[in-house]
């Protein structure tokens, strides 16, 4: 089957890279270490229609698909977009507020909890916590629990912190909203990271064709030719699986949504972090890096890999369906 996307999407696309582009200017990412995120541009993005983007339109929402949302994360993750976007999209549907933009919700899996404790990014910021488990999801307001303990953060764009005493809890939730929770989460974070997957090459290109080495471009060497093609291919690659999971969550059928998005979050996940530590090393000739945007792609990458699944989980699990009958 051949997947294009039609004139709708690639305007979804366009108009979500443009609020990107003018909200959060990749040559300003230093600015952005360390300050709290700005209400204002998360109601603005709630006003776009991206938290509200899979709820139906009779309760106020977007009434867009599974492919819609995933041509959006693609955009926010390419664009280092920071703050629980993701969370609060999945939380919109039980969490008042969450579609405006009011409340900002992150959550994580029931597995990171230890004794009651949990590591969550922008802890200081959040107004809800998820805690999603076999069983159903349990929110906490973080203005009934004890202000977070801050903790160094990996990614100098999304500061970390403990939270301490999560028992009890509202229940807003059953185990099917919680699989579904799951599902999603683990499809839209591919997105994102074939979205970073994307821009790592993007950078790396055209850094190839502008630095001179010996009177030509470097991308006229063939090692980088090399390593440019499969930056590509991984992107490409990413990409093709992540939409497929994307349109078999919106149209059910005999595959197993659970595989192919772990399917999708496996391989967003190489590509994004093997593009990213490509384009540092390929970015090299300048001799200093850290402050370079592929640097930022990398702990971004490491960062969203470790939500809904490490890249392990799901290769054991894919591995472990290969050859079961669907």
């Amino acid at each position: 089957m051949e997947f294009r996307l039609d004139d709708g999407q690639i305007e979804l696309q366009q108009t979500v890279a443009r609020f990107c582009v003018d909200r959060f200017p990749l040559d300003a990412l230093g600015d952005r270490e360390g300050v709290p995120l700005d209400r204002s541009i998360w109601v603005e993005l709630a006003k776009l229609g991206v938290l509200a983007l899979l709820l139906p339109e009779s309760t106020g929402g977007v009434g867009a698909g599974v492919v819609e949302a995933a041509i959006v994360f693609e955009q926010l993750g390419s664009h280092l977009v920071p703050g629980p976007v993701l969370w609060t999209l999945l939380a919109a549907p039980f969490v008042p507020g969450a579609a405006s933009g009011e409340q900002l919700v992150m959550g994580v899996d029931a597995t990171s909890l230890l004794d009651g404790s949990v590591v969550v990014e922008h802890a200081a910021e959040l107004d809800m916590l998820l805690v999603v488990g076999d069983d159903g999801v349990v929110a906490h307001r973080t203005s009934e629990l004890a202000p977070p303990t801050p903790l160094g953060a990996l990614d100098p764009l999304a500061p970390v912190g403990r939270f301490t005493g999560l028992d009890g809890g509202e229940v807003v939730g059953d185990s099917a909203v919680a699989f579904g929770i799951r599902v999603l989460g683990t499809v839209l974070s591919a997105a994102m990271l074939t979205g970073v997957s994307s821009r790592a090459l993007e950078v790396a290109r055209g850094y190839a064709l502008e630095r001179q080495q010996f009177g030509v471009p470097i991308g006229s060497f063939q090692a980088i030719k090399h390593m440019l093609s499969d930056m590509y291919v991984r992107t490409v690659s990413a990409e093709s699986v992540t939409y497929a999971a994307a349109a078999v969550i919106d149209q059910p059928g005999d595959e197993d949504p659970t595989r192919v998005a772990a399917s999708a979050k496996l391989l967003a996940s190489e590509a994004a972090i093997e593009n990213s530590s490509t384009a540092i090393q390929i970015l090299g000739g300048m001799g200093f890096t850290w402050d370079m945007l592929p640097n930022y792609l990398l702990k971004r990458s490491w960062a969203i890999e470790s939500d809904f699944g490490l890249a392990e989980e799901h290769q054991l699990y894919v591995g472990s369906t290969l050859g079961v009958a669907g």
